[in-house]
Parts: C-alpha cells; sequence; structure tokens
C-alpha cells in the first residue's frame, strides 16, 4: 500500500513540474478569430525568430539552441520560448513530407517579445538565421501524444480535409508546432499542426 502510495506521487510530482515548465514558457501572442468543430482561426502579428535549414538527416535543433546557449554575437543567453516550429521548404504543390532526402526543413526559435530585429543578438553561425515571421491567419489543430512526424502528418492531414470541407484556401504546406519536451507524457503534451489560409 505504501508503496504504491509512493509510485502515485512520484507521477504527480512529474505531471505537475512537466505541466508548469511547460506553461512558464513565452508564446507568441495570439487572437482566436472562430473555433470550427476539431481546430480553430487564429491572428498571429509578425513574430521574430531564429532559423535554420537543414534536411532529413540532419537535426536543426542543436543550430538553434547552441543560438540560445550565447552563440551570438553578444554572448547572451536568451530564453527558450514555445513553440519549436518545422515547416517544409518546398512549393506548395510538392508533396507535404518531412522525410523526403531531397527536401529542406525549416525549424525555427521564437524569440522572447523584448527583443526586435534592431536589438536582438545576431547569430554567429552562418548557418543560422534571424528572420521575421510575416503575420496573418492561420488554422490550427491541437492534438497530444508523441511529437513524431507520423502523428503530425496524421494530423495534418486532418486538418487539410476539415479545411476543404469548410471551402477554406491554404497557402502553406503547413507547420509542427511543439510546445514540451521529451520528458513531459505524451498525454500531456500540446502540440499543433498550423496551416497559413486566405481569411476575409
Amino acid at each position: 500500500m505504501i508503496k504504491n502510495l509512493k509510485y502515485c506521487l512520484i507521477i504527480a510530482l512529474f505531471i505537475i513540474f512537466n505541466t508548469n515548465l511547460s506553461m512558464a514558457l513565452e508564446e507568441p501572442a495570439y487572437k482566436i478569430i472562430k473555433s470550427y468543430k476539431g481546430y480553430e482561426i487564429r491572428k498571429y502579428d509578425d513574430r521574430l525568430a531564429v532559423e535554420v535549414e537543414f534536411a532529413s538527416e540532419d537535426s536543426g535543433f542543436n543550430y538553434l539552441f547552441n543560438y540560445i546557449s550565447g552563440e551570438n554575437t553578444t554572448s547572451e543567453k536568451v530564453s527558450m520560448t514555445v513553440p519549436v516550429t518545422q515547416s517544409t521548404k518546398i512549393n506548395m504543390t510538392s508533396p507535404v513530407t518531412q522525410s523526403n532526402k531531397d527536401g529542406k526543413m525549416l525549424m525555427q526559435f521564437y524569440l522572447p517579445s523584448k527583443f526586435s530585429i534592431d536589438n536582438a543578438p545576431i547569430p554567429t553561425n552562418k548557418r543560422v538565421k534571424l528572420v521575421t515571421i510575416e503575420g496573418g491567419y492561420y488554422a490550427v489543430l491541437k492534438y497530444s501524444g508523441r511529437n513524431s512526424d507520423k502523428n503530425y502528418l496524421n494530423r495534418l492531414s486532418e486538418l487539410k480535409d476539415y479545411l476543404e470541407k469548410d471551402k477554406i484556401v491554404m497557402i502553406d504546406n503547413g507547420t509542427k508546432a511543439t510546445f514540451d519536451g521529451p520528458f513531459t507524457l505524451p498525454i500531456l503534451r500540446r502540440n499543433e499542426a498550423m496551416i497559413k489560409i486566405k481569411w476575409n
């Protein structure tokens, strides 16, 4: 009985710690324009990010993590924000797949809102770039579970079906947004499939 109580306490502390950790990180502000069954429409303003282009076998995470850890011209440590996003650098007519060896991927970390393009630390690694993500309207489908490519592509396909049914025009290939680290229980994770759309 005592052993079971200890086990439950450990699980509870694990859940509380991971939930509070993800909630403490800054997230780009947005406004919910409309909620549909299965997804919602959001409006984002322009956002500042650091970005790296990489092939499917060459993860971009370490390049961006090194930047926020001080690999920049001022050696400044930059606070982590959420989400971490990935998208394909291909035309709308190309297949949407993150396992295409010939395709290029983009990974982005959003910078804290205190930074602008004028005062953000400049990356010292030439592969890492400061970019402004243009604001606009996005259809977003939230889901839990593992942040695997397979899970994302299934949800992205589901979101596309919703948009086609609702006759909403898509203007990009889609973006995978990851909010939680690998130690968060899959059932508690927040992941999102996002597609930029035409609205009004």
